[in-house]
C-alpha cells in the first residue's frame, strides 16, 4: 500500500538542472533594460519558485513588465538550445513510481509554453497524469492552490494523500498551504540549512529514496 495517491513535482532545481539558467537570465534581463543591478545573486534566488513577476516586483510598472519581457526572450531562446540537463536518477525513480500504480504530476510557477519546452526536449510528458502551471490557478506558489487544483483534476479531495516534491521554500510553503506532504530534494541549489529548518516531511537525499519513502520502506 501506498501511502499517497498522487506525487506532484515541481520542475525547476527539482526534477532537472536549471537553477544557473535562471540566474542567467535574470541578469541578462538586468543588462538589457537597466544596465545592469546591484541585486545579489541570493537575492534573486530567493525568488525561484515564485512566479517571474514577483522578482522584479520593487520596480515601477512599465519596467517590471520589461524586465518580464527580456527574461522570456532569452529564456525561450537558450530552451529552444536544450539548455537545461535533468538532474541523474529522475527518470529511474519516475519510472518505478509509474510501475507502481500511482498518480504523477507537475505543479510548477513556470508558465506552460516554457515549461513545455523543456518537458518536450526531455520527453517527460508520459510520465505525469496532470500538469499546473502559473496560468492555471488565481494564486500561485507559495499559496497551495496550485497543488490543491492538480488534486482537484485527479478526483482526490483528501490533501494528505498528495506528496509534493521540491527544492525550494515556496514549494514547502505551498505543500503546508493546502496539508500536503512535502518531500526536500538533497540536490536542491537553495540554502539547505534555511530548508532544513522548515522541517519537511522527508529528504530525498538520493534519488533511489522516493519511491521507498512512498511506500513507507527502507532502501
Amino acid at each position: 500500500m501506498s501511502k499517497y495517491d498522487l506525487i506532484l513535482y515541481d520542475l525547476d532545481g527539482t526534477l532537472w538542472d536549471s537553477i544557473p539558467l535562471i540566474m542567467e537570465c535574470f541578469h541578462k534581463a538586468y543588462d538589457d533594460v537597466m544596465g545592469g543591478t546591484e541585486r545579489t545573486d541570493d537575492d534573486l534566488r530567493s525568488f525561484i519558485g515564485r512566479p517571474l513577476g514577483d522578482t522584479f516586483a520593487m520596480h515601477d510598472d512599465e519596467t517590471k513588465e520589461r524586465l518580464v519581457n527580456s527574461y522570456l526572450e532569452y529564456n525561450c531562446s537558450r530552451l529552444k538550445e536544450n539548455a537545461i540537463p535533468i538532474f541523474p536518477g529522475v527518470y529511474d525513480f519516475l519510472s518505478k513510481i509509474k510501475s507502481m500504480g500511482i498518480s504523477q504530476g507537475i505543479v510548477t510557477s513556470k508558465r506552460e509554453s516554457s515549461a513545455m519546452i523543456t518537458i518536450d526536449f526531455l520527453d517527460l510528458a508520459g510520465y505525469f497524469d496532470t500538469m499546473v502551471f502559473r496560468e492555471d490557478t488565481e494564486r500561485a506558489k507559495p499559496h497551495g492552490d496550485p497543488l490543491v487544483e492538480a488534486a482537484r483534476r485527479m478526483g482526490i479531495t483528501d490533501m494528505s494523500r498528495v506528496l509534493y516534491v521540491g527544492d525550494a521554500v515556496p514549494d514547502i510553503l505551498s505543500a503546508r498551504d493546502c496539508g500536503a506532504g512535502f518531500a526536500l530534494v538533497g540536490w536542491t541549489k537553495m540554502p539547505r540549512e534555511e530548508l532544513e529548518s522548515m522541517e519537511p516531511d522527508y529528504i530525498v537525499d538520493i534519488p533511489e529514496s522516493l519511491p521507498c519513502i512512498i511506500k513507507g520502506t527502507e532502501l
